[in-house]
C-alpha cells in the first residue's frame, strides 16, 4: 500500500502562508550529489543539477523532514528500502499528476513503457505525453521515473543522465535478490 502521494494544490486555493520558505539539503549518494528541497512540511524538488539553484534558498540540514528525506534515500542506495514515505508538494496538471501517480504503482526492480504508461492511463496515443511528464517529475527517485524505459526496452532521458538510470535499475534488480525481512 502506497504512503504518500502528489499533493496538488493550485495557487488559487493554497491557504495563505502555505509556503514560506525553501530549505535545502546535499546528499551524497552513489550517482553522485542530490539535492532535495522543502517547504514546509513537504519535499517540494529532488534535482541533480546543483549548480541551478535559486539564491534565496537556504541550506536546511537541521530541518527533520530533510534529515528524514537523507535516511530514506541511504535505506533506498542500501536497498532496504523500497518505497519512499515522504510528504510531497508540486503544483502540476491533472494529466501530469495521473502520470505520477501511475508511475509509484510500478514495482521496485522493474520497467514498463512510456506507451504501456499511456494505455494504462487509457490513452494509448499518449506515450510522447508521459514522457514529457515524466521528463518534468519534480521527485526522480522517490517517485520512480527512472522505471520507465523505452518501448524496445531501451533507455531513454533521465534527469541525472542515462548513467544514473542505469545504474538505478541494475540496483534494484541486486537488491530484488534480498530477503524480504531485511527491507525497512
Amino acid at each position: 500500500m502506497r504512503r504518500f502521494g502528489v499533493c496538488l494544490i493550485r495557487k488559487e486555493t493554497e491557504p495563505a502562508g502555505c509556503i514560506s520558505m525553501t530549505e535545502i539539503s546535499f546528499l551524497a549518494t552513489p550517482i553522485g550529489k542530490i539535492g532535495v528541497a522543502a517547504e514546509e512540511e513537504f519535499i517540494t524538488k529532488v534535482f541533480f543539477k546543483i549548480a541551478d539553484l535559486p539564491e534565496q534558498w537556504q541550506r536546511g540540514d537541521q530541518n527533520p523532514l530533510l534529515r528524514e528525506a537523507q535516511a530514506q534515500m541511504d535505506a533506498y542506495f542500501a536497498g532496504k528500502l523500497r518505497e519512499f514515505d515522504l510528504p510531497l508538494y508540486a503544483e502540476m496538471s491533472d494529466f501530469s499528476k495521473a502520470v505520477l501517480e501511475a508511475t509509484l504503482e510500478i514495482p521496485y526492480g522493474q520497467v514498463t513503457t512510456y506507451g504501456d504508461m499511456a494505455r494504462r492511463l487509457g490513452n494509448p496515443h499518449a506515450a510522447r505525453a508521459v514522457g514529457s511528464a515524466l521528463n518534468r517529475n519534480p521527485f526522480p527517485i522517490l517517485i520512480p521515473c527512472h522505471r520507465v524505459v523505452g518501448s524496445a526496452g531501451s533507455l531513454t532521458g533521465y534527469a541525472g543522465g542515462l548513467e544514473s538510470k542505469k545504474f538505478l535499475l541494475e540496483m534494484e534488480k541486486q537488491f530484488m535478490q534480498k530477503e524480504p525481512e531485511r527491507l525497512l
